[in-house]
């Protein structure tokens, strides 16, 4: 069977304190509920000053994912890695790493927004060499051997769970980032379907003699919410789907690729884009089916400041009357 990923990010079109609290606590109990039905993965990411609640703390949230659950996988995906400091940032990741057994997932993005960087006293301009001292900072961190670091010399402990280091990933979608990738022998998350990419980076792997592998995104991503009525959904619900996706479109610069990105400006567009879907379970078995074990399905229950009850619904008829079909084959 695909994947089965439950995404959260918590974005909430008129955030108050008192909704996100709900919202919050939400997002873990359906975690707890996704991983006692074997969904495979919980999946967040970061950004910051956004306005709706876009959630900007993804290692605070990966924590309580990861202390109420057993046997799922969070994947931060992305990180802004520049953003955080890089001592700080090893020890977080490595006792995660511990308390997970081994759970977390990281792939680590340079991001693609200036006012991110500014808002964090970081230079946008020099993006590139931030990303390369706190990926080189990890992985000489996680050895829990002493090692220099701005001109002194420190050591980071605890040790992480895994060996040789917690699960690393490079994300982005240019050839710098595969470069970056390849050169320290971590593995490249593209952020779209693209081979070429790739193709490139298994080539400056060759150059620089490391290992490493590539986790593509589906040539076709779809972002879905479950229900017995799409029709109704769509009429009651698209207008928090219209808000992620014209949200997300308004970061992206000018040539970005994005797995997720669309181009709609209103609901009636976006359904026919076909990147957020709403479909039945009978409709959701057969994009499983369709997408096989290489493949992939993201189920999004809270998209867009979506209400809680409906995404509960919509993770019940997804644990309920798909995964066991798809399980079964």
């Amino acid at each position: 069977m695909p994947v089965t990923v439950l995404r959260l990010n918590l974005a909430d079109p008129c955030p108050t304190p008192a909704s996100l609290t709900a919202r919050y606590r939400a997002a873990v109990e359906m975690a707890v509920f996704a991983d006692d039905r074997g969904l495979a993965t919980v999946q967040t990411e970061e950004h910051h000053a956004t306005g709706n609640g876009w959630m900007p703390a993804p290692l605070v949230l990966a924590g309580a994912v990861l202390g109420a659950t057993r046997r799922l996988t969070v994947t931060v995906s992305a990180l802004v890695t520049p953003l955080h400091d890089p001592l700080r940032l090893a020890e977080e990741i490595a006792v995660l790493d511990l308390l997970s057994g081994g759970r977390l997932v990281t792939v680590a993005g340079i991001g693609y927004r200036p006012e991110e960087y500014a808002a964090h006293g970081r230079d946008w301009h020099w993006r590139g060499k931030l990303q390369d001292e706190v990926l080189e900072t990890l992985l000489s961190a996680w050895t829990g051997e002493p090692f220099r670091y701005r001109g002194r010399t420190v050591r980071v402990t605890p040790r992480p769970y895994t060996q040789p280091h917690p699960l690393l990933l490079v994300g982005g979608s240019s050839k710098a980032a595969a470069r970056r990738a390849a050169r320290l022998g971590l593995p490249l998350f593209p952020s779209a379907h693209l081979p070429e990419l790739e193709a490139y980076y298994h080539a400056r792997r060759a150059d620089y003699g490391t290992e490493g592998w590539v986790l593509q995104p589906d040539a076709r991503t779809r972002l879905l919410h479950v229900s017995e009525d799409p029709d109704r959904a769509w009429a009651e619900y698209g207008g928090h789907l219209l808000h992620e996706a014209r949200t997300y479109a308004s970061w992206q610069s000018a040539g970005a690729r994005s797995a997720v990105g669309s181009a709609a400006e209103d609901v009636q567009a976006l359904r026919r884009e076909g990147i957020y879907r709403i479909v039945t379970p009978e409709e959701c078995v057969r994009l499983g089916e369709e997408a096989g074990p290489s493949g992939s399905l993201i189920l999004h229950p809270l998209c867009g400041g979506m209400p809680v009850d409906e995404g509960w619904r919509s993770v019940h008829l997804f644990a309920e009357r798909v995964v066991p079909r798809l399980k079964n084959g």
